[in-house]
């Protein structure tokens, strides 16, 4: 081989790995710009699952909490109509005392 040939011979093997270069650095951005958009599709999945367990999570105790809030206010109920029973009854007692007192005073008077 002349050195004509030589220096042929090497010219292409450095534009062979001139071109096997350049096309492994498209790869790399191929494959990093692949990967941050696999990375952002990821994130943005796990933030979809998260916020729908917070908002699940969210409904439940809402549901405890209406459930305990209409309990409460049944014992409530329950206790205001004792109260209001118990007031008509002394209601009844507290009239005929005034009446008595009315009539004791106008006696008195008289």
């Amino acid at each position: 081989m002349s050195r004509t040939d030589i220096l042929k011979e090497i010219k292409k093997a450095e534009a062979d790995a001139a071109a096997m270069i350049e096309q492994a650095e498209a790869d790399k951005k191929a494959s990093v710009a692949n990967a941050r958009r696999d990375s952002v599709n990821k994130i943005q999945a796990a933030d979809v699952r998260m916020r729908e367990a917070s908002e699940a999570a969210v409904s439940k105790e809402k549901e405890k909490l209406a459930v305990k809030r209409e309990e409460l206010l049944n014992v409530g109920r329950a206790e205001a109509e004792k109260l209001e029973k118990s007031a008509e009854d002394r209601m009844s007692k507290v009239k005929d005392f005034l009446n008595k007192e009315v009539e004791r005073t106008l006696n008195v008077t008289s």
